[in-house]
């Protein structure tokens, strides 16, 4: 990904400390920066500039950033720099969601918990708008709101795999190898999506639009790295994976319905026809063996899992609810301008 603009002093400070190489300790400057937003912030999930930090200081651990030395990915100041980050978006997520006193033990309960909780999510429909009343300049801002997580899915939940053990880890392996295309050369669903992205003339490169989407809908993609970097929140990643294939199914063949009464067919419509179909499946391991399975083995997780699917449910509800409300005022959901059709 390229280095996108500054959203205020913490991302410019970050970014010309990147653009170096002496990898000085301490880094004063980007230190002092960071220190002054976490104290003056208003609400960390709406914060550009934090939320765009937050997101290359993770990027570092992906594909990278262009023109930054790879060293920079374990300099510990830097890595001091973002835990400070993460505390606040931490403990912003847990203020947000409600706290189970009595979470149940069982797979089966553990399954039949979260799939309640997928089915009361009380946000805005996005998928009900798409299918029903976007246009087409709507639907291509729904896109690249998704593009930040869907074009390099499903590596955040990946990180889980070598933490975890027997059932819960064999669940893991065989959900993330579909989402990975089978070992079929073309169909992973980051290309699938990005197939789609490109019929609606869209640009497909990782990060190409991310000086469009708002830091709610980075906030979105920063808490599955959050909970997928960090052994400690290994339960959370498990119940954001098992709520975010519960709630998938239904929603996509919404959106290939909107995008069929747009016009768009096969490859436009392919990466949504192909999660009805597998997130149907999925729903199934990531309940009862991923995270059922993972209470089982370790019951102190059980917070832990059902904390990251009620952050799931409060994320989507916000991003829904940002989209939404731009939409029915006449605005656009972006941060910046989107370029028109034939220059995008």
């Amino acid at each position: 990904m390229k280095l996108p603009a500054p959203r205020g002093p913490v991302t410019e400070a970050l970014f010309a400390t990147l653009a170096r190489n002496d990898f000085a300790d301490p880094l004063p400057t980007l230190a002092g920066a960071v220190e002054d937003a976490l104290r003056d912030h208003g609400d960390v999930l709406y914060d550009d500039d934090l939320q765009l930090a937050l997101l290359c200081l993770y990027e570092l651990h992906y594909s990278g950033l262009e023109g930054v030395n790879e060293r920079w990915e374990w300099h510990p100041p830097l890595l001091a720099l973002r835990a400070g980050i993460e505390e606040a978006f931490e403990g912003r997520l847990r203020d947000g969601v409600s706290v189970m006193d009595a979470p149940p033990s069982g797979a089966q309960q553990v399954a039949d918990r979260l799939f309640a909780m997928a089915a009361t999510g009380g946000g805005p429909s996005v998928a009900d708008f798409v299918a029903r009343h976007a246009d087409i300049g709507q639907v291509r801002e729904f896109l690249i709101h998704k593009s930040v997580y869907q074009l390099k899915e499903a590596d955040p939940h990946t990180w889980a795999i070598p933490r975890l053990t027997g059932r819960a880890k064999s669940a893991m392996v065989e959900i993330q190898a579909d989402e990975y295309g089978g070992g079929r050369p073309g169909q992973m669903h980051s290309q699938l999506f990005a197939r789609t992205m490109e019929g609606l003339g869209l640009k497909s490169g990782f990060g190409h639009y991310i000086d469009h989407v708002p830091a709610i809908s980075l906030a979105s993609v920063n808490a599955m790295s959050l909970f997928g970097l960090q052994r400690r929140l290994r339960g959370a990643i498990a119940g954001h994976l098992a709520i975010y294939e519960m709630t998938s199914s239904l929603p996509n063949a919404k959106y290939a319905r909107g995008f069929r009464r747009l016009g768009f067919g096969a490859p436009v419509t392919d990466y949504f026809d192909e999660h009805v179909a597998a997130d149907a499946v999925h729903e199934q391991i990531a309940g009862r063996d991923l995270a059922g399975g993972l209470i089982d083995e370790d019951p102190r997780l059980a917070s832990d899992v059902f904390f990251g699917a009620a952050s799931v449910c409060l994320l989507d509800e916000l991003v829904g609810r940002w989209q939404l409300e731009a939409w029915g005022s006449g605005r656009s959901s972006l941060s910046a301008r989107l370029p028109a059709l034939e220059d995008a």
